[in-house]
């Protein structure tokens, strides 16, 4: 059960479906626009919200189904819960599709909080990611300091260690993904600068 869900997990992640939507939708590669990426930001750059909301909860839902469906339906739980659950990330990152190079995986990891939490994890992902969005503007730093808060919600919640072990993983992979961005210095924004300057 385990493996199969892993297997399915990997497939749904690996599929390009943001790059597939652009060409048949608005015939566009995604990756002519911002960062080469082929996710759902990219999507919203190269063709608005008419193609960036489909884009986006394509990505979403290629975490959510494959790991709501062993956890919820099938009942995988404990430490096989792992794989079955970073499959759609690393399927995301690591994409056959694309010789192994795949997307940042964000809307991914929304998905795989969801299928595993329903609303706690994305909720407490989103508010952190709305918070650090409004005092530095660093989109990779934002995404991983996101996520290491979740991880610390989840041990303040004392919910086991299968869930931060998840939470690892997912972070080891966005390091991965954001690793360019992530070389760059922390950035506050102009009016926490300000702010701090003028307190000291």
């Amino acid at each position: 059960m385990t493996i199969s869900f892993t297997i399915l997990g990997l497939v749904a992640g690996s599929l390009p479906l943001s790059l597939w939507a652009g060409r048949l939708l608005q015939g566009i590669d995604v990756r002519d626009y911002g960062d080469g990426n082929p996710g759902a930001t990219n999507a919203w750059r190269a063709g608005g919200w008419q193609l960036g909301v489909p884009a986006l909860l394509l990505d979403y839902l290629k975490g959510v189904i494959p790991v709501a469906l062993a956890y919820f339906v099938a009942g995988v739980g404990g430490w096989s819960l792992v794989p079955v659950a970073l499959a759609p990330v690393l399927g995301s990152a690591f994409s056959p599709f694309l010789r192994f190079r795949g997307g940042k995986s964000v809307a991914v990891t929304f998905g795989i909080w969801t299928g595993l939490t329903l609303g706690q994890g994305p909720i407490v992902l989103g508010l952190l990611l709305g918070l650090l969005t409004a005092v530095q503007a660093g989109d990779a730093w934002t995404v991983v300091l996101a996520l290491s808060g979740l991880l610390a919600h989840l041990m303040l919640m004392r919910c086991g260690p299968v869930l931060p072990a998840i939470c690892l993983g997912n972070i080891a992979v966005l390091v991965w993904t954001h690793s360019q961005g992530l070389a760059e210095p922390i950035r506050l924004r102009r009016w926490l600068s300000g702010l701090i300057g003028r307190v000291g």
